[in-house]
């Protein structure tokens, strides 16, 4: 059921129900002015025929016979459309005339003092006892008819229940009509909704303000979740072409010495008497293609977890701390290399933490292996600072370094010098890092002139805003400059 019928059938129900509910306490009110009413006009005769009723008393104490007639005549006179009942002392009726009850129906005379109800005959009588004070006291009462006031009464019902009648339809229908003009917005909030292209996404939606509050807080709720719904779905297609390029390229890639192994096992296999010196040679062989196939699957491993880290597994880092680590294995591990190491104080970033060690590590593996001249040890000089608002990490080296034509492409999948040892996706981690952690890699020459220096930026945490969105592309799949 619609909304605006449901508002009308609820106007049809309720309306009516107040204006019954109105009715009846209107009611209430009604009887009880047209009582008060009443009550006044029986004080109003008895004060009006209190002095005719003490003359009739004292004219039947003393026998004037047509002294009471003429009174008689002007109380009932005076009286007009009540009844008049006038007793002695003793309680004898003097005079009586106009609708009365029976006599056995009225209460004590004290007990009438103010307009009393009583019931007599099937019927209801309002009735008010008052003092005749002279020389023969008595009691005069007043008595009118309590359903009286009931045509008045009945008439205000009647009309309540006729407005009741006619309110249930005419406010279903206002209802109707203003409910369909104060849903026309959902309406077409929903039409919009209803025509989206799903490829649109929020940016699609174009909700423009229509003025009522609720329409437009459900409308900015749709485009909140419209925005959500594009981000995730992002996300989505982003972790498919990882998905894609880490199966092709594994494949690519495994491809080479995995074929390297399957000839070395077939000459093996077909020449089990081969001399020593050549079966040593296929081993080692074998052995280099194994490692090297081993290298390959752990940095595409590490690759697709850069790809899809989430940003609950960012944080505050101490950047220093990472690169000491870094150094300090690459020392254990190459103790013949020179490593200079200088830390310039504290360099928080907003980062992941293994990511950031990833970074290091494979900056300074790089220097290792290609930052230096044959037949010479590497040296590598390493040093974090601060400037301005961001942290700055170089590694410098002094190997033959690279031409500025080639330093864009370095970065690149599977890219390899001539002669490298290495997968190729060394350098490609370390911007894969840079681009997450919302930093800059560039390629240069330390301030000797020889060598090569790689220079990361990353920005420090900001006490106002200490948190950085992931991207929501690989922006590090193309090359970096």
């Amino acid at each position: 059921m619609r909304l605006a019928t449901r508002i009308a059938l609820w106007a049809a129900v309720v309306v009516p129900l107040l204006v019954v509910g109105a009715g009846v306490l209107l009611l209430g009110l009604v009887t009880h002015d047209l009582r008060a009413a009443q009550d006044a006009e029986l004080r109003g005769r008895a004060q009006a025929v209190l002095p005719n009723a003490r003359t009739l008393l004292t004219a039947d104490h003393q026998g004037r016979t047509q002294v009471e007639q003429n009174q008689h005549r002007k109380l009932l006179d005076a009286a007009l459309d009540v009844g008049v009942l006038v007793e002695d002392a003793s309680g004898a009726t003097v005079s009586a005339g106009g609708p009365l009850p029976a006599a056995t129906a009225l209460p004590a005379p004290g007990a009438a003092a103010l307009p009393t109800t009583v019931h007599s005959g099937g019927r209801s009588w309002r009735v008010l006892a008052a003092p005749v004070n002279g020389a023969q006291p008595g009691t005069l009462w007043v008595a009118a008819p309590a359903s009286a006031a009931n045509p008045q009464v009945d008439a205000v019902r009647n009309r309540i229940i006729l407005v009741a009648a006619v309110a249930a339809p005419l406010s279903g229908l206002l209802a109707y009509g203003l409910a369909r003009r104060a849903t026309a917005p959902l309406s077409r909030l929903g039409r919009r909704a209803a025509a989206l292209d799903p490829r649109a996404g929020a940016a699609g939606f174009g909700h423009r303000r229509s003025g009522v509050g609720e329409v437009d807080e459900l409308a900015a709720a749709l485009e909140s979740a419209l925005a959500r719904y594009d981000e995730q779905a992002a996300r989505t297609a982003q972790a498919l072409e990882t998905a894609r390029s880490f199966s092709a390229a594994a494949s690519h890639e495994l491809r080479t010495p995995l074929m390297g192994l399957q000839t070395n096992l077939d000459v093996l296999a077909a020449h089990p008497q081969l001399p020593a010196a050549d079966r040593e040679e296929i081993l080692a062989d074998l052995r280099a293609d194994h490692r090297r196939m081993l290298d390959l699957l752990t940095a595409l491993r590490t690759l697709s977890r850069g790809d899809l880290v989430a940003e609950e597994a960012f944080g505050p880092v101490d950047l220093a701390e990472p690169v000491a680590a870094a150094a300090a294995e690459l020392r254990r591990r190459q103790p013949e290399l020179a490593v200079t190491l200088a830390l310039e104080g504290e360099a928080a970033v907003f980062g992941w933490a293994a990511g950031l060690r990833i970074l290091c590590d494979n900056l300074l593996l790089n220097a290792a292996v290609h930052g230096h001249l044959v037949g010479e040890p590497a040296r590598i000089a390493v040093r974090l600072r601060r400037a301005g608002r961001v942290a700055v990490l170089t590694v410098d080296d002094e190997g033959p370094g690279i031409a500025p034509a080639e330093r864009a492409a370095v970065f690149d999948r599977f890219h390899r010098r001539q002669g490298s040892p290495g997968s190729g996706l060394g350098l490609t981690l370390v911007a894969q890092q840079v681009a997450l952690h919302r930093g800059t890699i560039t390629v240069g020459e330390p301030p000797t002139g020889r060598g090569c220096r790689f220079e990361v930026q990353l920005p420090l945490v900001d006490p106002q805003a200490p948190t950085l969105p992931l991207p929501t592309r690989p922006a590090w799949f193309g090359p970096h400059r």
